[in-house]
């Protein structure tokens, strides 16, 4: 049931989201000359896929986990978009693919390895990952490993449609500040 929820608000999100997307896009283009962030996460049973975000940070940034990531690094169009959280709407997309889910845990990076290990330890990569979530909503990010993981897997074993609805309205209507980025 959640699957066929995030295929029906994934496209229609997409569809209608289009002149957003659009308009950032081209804005981003005058801001860092490349408007999408790709890169590689940790998916479902530990695959890779690609994550696409609209660009928050400069082009040569460095590729670490947001916490580890200077706030120098921050366009102003970019702070602008984590502050509306409209940096995460290309990852709809990923949703599409069946790469991701609207609600789950947040993807990270390879070469998290703590993270990982404790995801592992607490079956998180038994799902796919997700644009929001319990941790999300409760401003836990990935500079806490432990407590990411052990709130994943709580969110994981509580997962119903009511909840699925309800992280997603946490976040539009801005519970949760994003990842943190260091000062």
């Amino acid at each position: 049931m959640l699957r066929f929820l995030d295929i029906v608000f994934s496209f229609l999100g997409l569809v209608c989201g289009f002149p957003v997307l659009v308009v950032i896009y081209i804005i981003g283009l005058f801001d860092t000359g490349s408007p999408l962030f790709l890169q590689e996460r940790v998916g479902r049973n530990l695959r890779p896929f690609t994550l696409v975000k609209f660009r928050t940070m400069k082009v040569n940034t460095a590729s670490v986990a947001s916490h580890l990531a200077s706030t120098a690094s921050i366009t102003k169009l970019g702070g602008f978009l984590r502050k509306t959280k409209l940096d995460e709407l290309p990852q709809l997309w990923n949703v599409l693919r069946g790469e991701m889910s609207l609600v789950g845990p947040r993807p990270n990076l390879f070469n998290q390895e703590e993270l990982i290990s404790t995801r592992q330890h607490h079956g998180v990569y038994d799902v796919r990952p997700g644009i929001t979530g319990l941790a999300q909503v409760n401003e836990i990010d990935m500079s806490t490993p432990d407590l990411l993981a052990e709130t994943d897997a709580k969110m994981i074993a509580e997962l119903s449609v009511r909840n699925y609805f309800k992280f997603i309205l946490q976040t539009v209507t801005g519970k949760g500040s994003g990842d943190r980025v260091k000062g």
